[in-house]
C-alpha cells in the first residue's frame, strides 16, 4: 500500500533509537534550572527500566549556547564535542543520548557536517590529538533523552502507578507539549514525527492517560533564542514570545505544559511569574497559573516519586494543583527541606501569582 500525506510524511519521521547501553551528556544547564530532572531520568533507565547508562564526571558543556551567540568559534566546538565522543568511545558504549536539546542539535549539526566535510572531521580529529591525546569513534546511534522516554512509554505506563487523569473526576489531563526549537527544527529527520508532526511528548501524554491540546501557538518558540535573553536589551522579545503562547493557549484550558529543553521548561515557568509582576495576569485557573514540567519531572511524577525529591518546590508556578489533580500524597511540611531535613528558606510569595505555602 502507497502511503499518503500525513502517513507518508510520518513514516519517513521515523527514527532508529538504541534499546539499552546509553552514553549519557548532561545538559549544563538543566541541573541548574531543575536540579532534580537529570537525577530522576537517571533513577528510572536504572532502577524502573534496568538500562545501562554510563556517564562521565569529566564531560563539560558543549558550548552550544557559546557557539549560537558567535562567542565561541565553531572549530573550537566540535573539538569539544569531538572530545565527548572521546570520552563515550573510551567507556566502550556507542549510543550518544544528551539531556540537552541544544546538545542534540549541535551533535547532529557536526555529525551531518562531518558527512558532507570528511576534510573538517579530519582537521578536528587532529586538533584533539593535539590538545587532549585522545581519539574517538563517531555515535552508532544518537538521540536525546526524551526519545529514550518515549521508546518505552507504554513500558512506564505499564509500571506507573498514577495516570495523567483527574482521580476525582475521571478526566483526561490537557497537556500542552512545548518542543525545543534544536531538537527537530534544525534537522526534522532526526526528531520524532519531525517539525510537522513531533510526537516525542505528545506520544508521552496520549500513553500515560492524557490529553494533548492542539492551540495555534504549539510550534511557537518560547523566546529563548540565547541572544534574545543574554543580552539584556532583548529580554522583552523573550517574554513576549512566551506570552504569545499563553494567550494563544489559555482558551483550551490547559492542565499542564511539558516541555523537553531546559531553556524552554525554565522560560515557560519563570515567564509566568514574570508576566505576573508586570501586568497583573496569570494563566490557568484559579490564578495560580499553568504548572510546567521536564518530561524527567512528568515522567517521575506518574511513577509516583516524591515531588520534592526530584526539586518541583524549585518551580515558579505552583505544582499542588496538579498533584492534587492525578492523586499524588506530598508533605506539605517538607516541601523547602533539604535532604538532611534543614530547612531551605522560603521564597518571597509573587504579588499576583497564587501559591501554596
Amino acid at each position: 500500500m502507497e502511503l499518503t500525506g500525513k502517513e507518508r510524511i510520518w513514516n519517513e519521521y521515523q527514527k532508529e533509537i538504541a534499546g539499552d547501553n546509553y552514553f549519557y551528556a548532561r545538559s549544563c544547564i538543566r541541573q541548574t534550572f531543575f536540579p532534580g530532572s537529570e537525577w530522576a531520568y537517571l533513577d528510572i533507565l536504572r532502577n524502573k527500566l534496568n538500562k545501562q547508562v554510563t556517564e562521565d564526571p569529566r564531560h563539560t558543556t558543549c558550548t552550544g549556547i557559546g557557539y549560537h551567540t558567535d562567542v565561541v568559534p565553531a572549530e573550537t566546538t566540535m573539538t569539544v564535542v569531538a572530545r565527548h565522543f572521546a570520552l563515550m568511545t573510551e567507556a566502550g558504549c556507542e549510543n550518544m543520548t544528551p539531556s540537552c536539546v541544544t546538545s542534540f542539535g549541535l551533535y547532529t549539526e557536526i555529525l551531518e557536517t562531518w558527512k558532507h566535510h570528511p576534510e573538517i572531521e579530519e582537521k578536528i580529529r587532529e586538533f584533539l590529538w593535539k590538545s587532549t591525546k585522545r581519539e574517538f569513534k563517531k555515535p552508532a546511534n544518537l538521540a536525546h533523552t526524551s526519545d529514550i522516554i518515549y521508546k518505552f512509554r507504554n513500558e512506564i505506563a505499564a509500571l506507573a502507578p498514577h495516570r495523567l487523569q483527574d482521580v476525582h473526576t475521571g478526566r483526561p489531563l490537557r497537556g500542552v507539549d512545548h518542543i525545543g526549537c534544536h531538537y527537530a527544527k534544525m534537522f526534522p529527520a532526526q526528531g520524532i514525527g519531525g517539525a510537522e508532526f513531533p510526537a516525542v511528548l505528545s506520544g508521552l501524554i496520549q500513553a500515560w492517560g492524557g490529553e494533548t491540546v492542539d492551540y495555534p501557538e504549539r510550534r511557537h518558540c518560547c523566546g529563548f533564542g540565547f541572544r534574545n535573553y543574554l543580552v539584556m536589551a532583548n529580554r522583552g522579545f523573550s517574554v513576549a514570545n512566551s506570552k504569545k503562547k499563553f494567550e494563544s493557549m489559555q482558551a483550551y484550558e490547559p492542565d499542564f505544559i511539558v516541555a523537553n529543553c531546559p531553556g524552554c521548561a525554565m522560560f515557560l515557568d519563570k515567564w509566568q511569574y514574570t508576566l505576573s509582576e508586570m501586568e497583573g495576569v496569570t494563566y490557568g485557573p484559579n490564578g495560580f497559573g499553568i504548572p510546567v514540567f521536564t518530561y524527567e519531572e512528568l515522567t517521575a511524577l506518574v511513577l509516583g516519586y516524591d515531588p520534592w525529591e526530584i526539586g518541583l518546590q524549585m518551580h515558579q508556578v505552583a505544582v499542588e494543583p496538579f498533584l492534587d489533580k492525578i492523586g499524588i500524597a506530598y508533605d506539605p511540611a517538607a516541601k523547602y527541606l533539604n535532604s538532611r531535613g534543614e530547612p531551605m528558606g522560603q521564597p518571597a510569595c509573587p504579588t499576583y501569582m497564587k501559591v501554596i505555602k
